[in-house]
């Protein structure tokens, strides 16, 4: 049977819970030990997919095609396995699945109430990816903040847990914050004595306190908090500040989380983590040998989490052309023709980020037909590449009317358009074009070059497409349709082969990269990224060289 994590959070919100749920999980993988992580979500959506990205980040997608919370993303990237539909459960859905039973009479007419009823599913729920086996140890993170009123039925589904399964089956790492007042030059641990007497009084004892802290811990002061929390005081683990969210799993393991979540589940410890590559990626990513400049055109820019998954993309990318990618936001809604150089004139790559709606539109493609016309490295995701599209239809085929049918209905050229399954279709959650299909890569392109294969599966997020009744009229133009989908023959992937690398993708390629297998077309788009600064700066040194000569 499998053990059970649970990871809490108190104080704050945006303490790291998934990161810590992550880290953890990283090490006990790296000891031998089977182990999937699941989030369970306080708000009544039933998933993140209809979500504005200002509200939540990026909504994460699936193999299976789930909209889920961006922690799965953290947890895909680091244990470079897939999650699924069941590793993400929201308040909407619990409550949808008991009401939907409660209509088919499965409750016999009996009165349906918070407990047992949404209780007993919330268990079932967590108790599922144990049931098969596949899984030595299942971390559970719940969102939210001890003392929210949402989460309360969650925090007692733990209760009930922790009574129900054997002492050593079932374990509670409560993740809280030590400030440090800077006036006082102190570290405070009554934030944290109030959470954790919160999470007491709910009747829920954690095993170990996971402290978020500025300073470092000195001993006494773990003391204190093993005593007023009512835990040991190698339970105490200090979760200081790193400069990247990698190192976390090496913190964590110098505090000893793993060896005393093995200990507390009667497991046994073993052999240390296994974690050369991991060591390895920290230290390209820490020691670069060069860097480069990335512009990201998106509208969602004032919140990094809203393209999550591209940052640590970018991140893993990097460190595989050990190069320091600096990612550069700008705005698309201030892109305007007379702007656009002086807004570009700075970087080494162009990417256009997913999105959906008008707003912004223009300013994209204005962007990417500089990229184009100045041979600027240029990758677009989704709807980049759809205005990739829209841009080379109006300033090289001359359909000047052109656009996608999302922003224009009225088009006279309609190159991106809804696609077919999607035209009788009403509602909006969870029913685009969602999860892995195969892709088809024409030999000898750019598109076979980045991923080494001619088949790939890649993940999507969608619900316009290209239309392939002016397909004739970009391959004539230049364009070239490098990938399809075998059975649709949807465009996957468009490319120009004059170009160092002009790279568009139907797909959401950040969804599958992780630690230990970076994305082929990120790493791709750094490096040529990276043969361009050194083109840029080889001629400025020429030009240099050449006026002091003259001089």
């Amino acid at each position: 049977m499998a053990k059970y994590i649970f990871v809490t959070g108190g104080v704050t919100s945006s303490l790291g819970k998934g990161i810590i749920a992550a880290s953890l999980a990283k090490l006990l993988q790296a000891r031998g030990f089977k182990v999937t992580i699941q989030k369970f979500d306080p708000y009544i959506n039933v998933d993140p997919g209809t979500l504005n990205p200002y509200e939540h980040g990026e909504c994460y997608v699936t193999e299976d095609g789930a909209e889920t919370d961006l922690d799965l993303g953290h947890y895909e990237r680091f244990l470079n396995t897939p999650t699924s539909q069941a590793n993400n459960v929201t308040t909407g859905r619990i409550y949808q699945t008991v009401i939907n039973k409660e209509r088919e009479g499965a409750y016999l007419g009996k009165t349906v109430q918070v407990i047992p009823h949404i209780t007993d599913e919330i268990k079932r729920r967590i108790l599922l990816l144990g049931k098969d086996n596949k899984f030595d140890i299942v971390i559970t993170e719940l969102g939210g903040t001890v003392g929210d009123i949402e989460s309360l039925p969650y925090i007692e589904a733990v209760r009930q847990l922790q009574w129900e399964l054997e002492e050593e089956d079932c374990l509670v790492v409560h993740l809280t914050l030590i400030p440090y007042l800077r006036a006082a030059k102190e570290l405070k641990t009554k934030p944290t004595q109030h959470s954790v007497r919160m999470l007491s009084e709910n009747g829920v004892h954690p095993d170990i306190i996971v402290c978020r802290t500025e300073e470092p811990l000195y001993r006494d002061l773990k003391k204190k908090i093993a005593q007023f929390c009512n835990v040991q005081v190698d339970a105490v683990i200090e979760a200081n500040d790193v400069p990247t969210i990698y190192e976390v799993p090496l913190e964590m393991q110098r505090e000893k989380l793993d060896v005393i979540t093995l200990k507390k589940l009667g497991l046994p410890v073993g052999k240390d983590p296994e974690l050369t590559k991991w060591r390895e990626f920290l230290d390209k990513l820490k020691y670069p040998k060069t860097k480069v400049t990335i512009g990201l055109i998106g509208k969602y820019v004032e919140l990094q989490d809203a393209y999550k998954s591209i940052l640590e993309s970018f991140v893993h990318a990097g460190s595989v052309n050990e190069c320091k990618v600096v990612v550069q936001n700008i705005h698309s809604e201030y892109i305007t023709p007379e702007n656009v150089a002086e807004k570009l004139k700075n970087l080494d790559g162009l990417l256009v980020a997913p999105g959906f709606g008008q707003r912004g539109i223009e300013g994209k493609i204005t962007a990417i037909q500089y990229a184009r016309e100045n041979q600027l490295p240029f990758f677009g995701i989704c709807l980049g590449m759809q205005m990739a599209v829209v841009e080379y239809a109006r300033n090289v085929i001359g359909l000047k009317d052109a656009h996608s049918s999302e922003m224009n209905p009225d088009t006279q050229y309609p190159v991106i358009n809804l696609m077919e399954e999607q035209k009788k279709i009403t509602t909006k959650g969870g029913t685009m074009r969602l999860g892995a299909y195969e892709c088809e890569l024409i030999p000898g392109s750019k598109a076979a070059e980045i991923y080494g294969a001619t088949s790939i599966s890649e993940r999507h997020r969608h619900r316009y497409e290209f239309n392939n009744d002016f397909l004739e009229q970009f391959e004539k133009a230049g364009m070239l349709p490098s990938g399809k989908n075998p059975s649709t023959g949807l465009v996957e992937m468009v490319e120009l082969p004059n170009h160092p690398f002009f790279v568009g993708a139907q797909f959401h390629p950040e969804l599958k990269s992780t630690v230990e297998a970076p994305s082929p077309i990120f790493v791709s788009f750094v490096k040529a990224a990276k043969c361009y600064a050194e083109n840029k700066n080889g001629k400025a040194k020429a030009n240099e060289e050449r006026v002091a000569q003259h001089d």
